[in-house]
């Protein structure tokens, strides 16, 4: 059976975001899963397009009201998952496309077993990962140090995924993330 649910995740500087951007542009029937979260905007980013970013008051009554699948703190942030994106998207017969951490991946997974494809994004190494964090010069050192810390974390738990592609070349990977979107989403 095809699954209507696609989970990206990756630690940080994996690849994951720029490899979902890739299968937004392809595929017009799968969209985004806008998260809410309590950190600040980065340059560039819009509310309500990468994320909805709630104060922690905001964040916390859509807690209280069950309005998320699965939330989490994160690097001293909450991120979460909306109900109603989900509900949004699938009653439009669109694929959601959830860009997300390891833990909210296996929350998806637990809550949607068998519609959801769990992808995970590997970076080939540790410092690679830190690299491409550093490139992209878009957090603090300290905040660095703090995503760096966890990728063990992460790392163990890609066995946990239904797919691993090893992001060490972007247009290989992307490739590869193609074919298994094809074989194994509802499009």
């Amino acid at each position: 059976m095809k699954k209507n649910l696609l989970v990206i995740a990756s630690p940080s500087g994996g690849g994951k975001s720029t490899i979902a951007k890739h299968v937004l542009n392809k595929y017009p029937n799968v969209k985004f899963s806008i998260s809410a979260t309590t950190r600040q905007m980065r340059p560039g980013e819009t509310q309500g397009k990468e994320y909805y970013f709630l104060t922690k008051d905001e964040f916390n009554q859509k807690i209280q009201n069950d309005e998320l699948l699965e939330y989490e703190e994160i690097f001293g942030n909450i991120y979460g998952t909306l109900k109603s994106e989900v509900i949004r998207l699938t009653s439009q017969n669109l694929v959601p496309l959830f860009d997300v951490d390891v833990k909210g991946a296996m929350n998806i997974k637990n809550i949607y077993p068998e519609n959801t494809l769990l992808l995970f994004i590997e970076p080939p190494s540790q410092k690679v990962a830190e690299e491409r964090l550093r490139n992209r010069k878009s957090e603090t050192e300290e905040q660095i140090q703090t995503r760096i810390k966890r990728y063990q974390l992460e790392i163990s738990m890609k066995d946990e995924f239904d797919f691993c592609v090893i992001n060490d070349d972007l247009q290989r990977a992307i490739s590869e993330v193609e074919i298994i979107i094809e074989r194994e989403i509802a499009l």
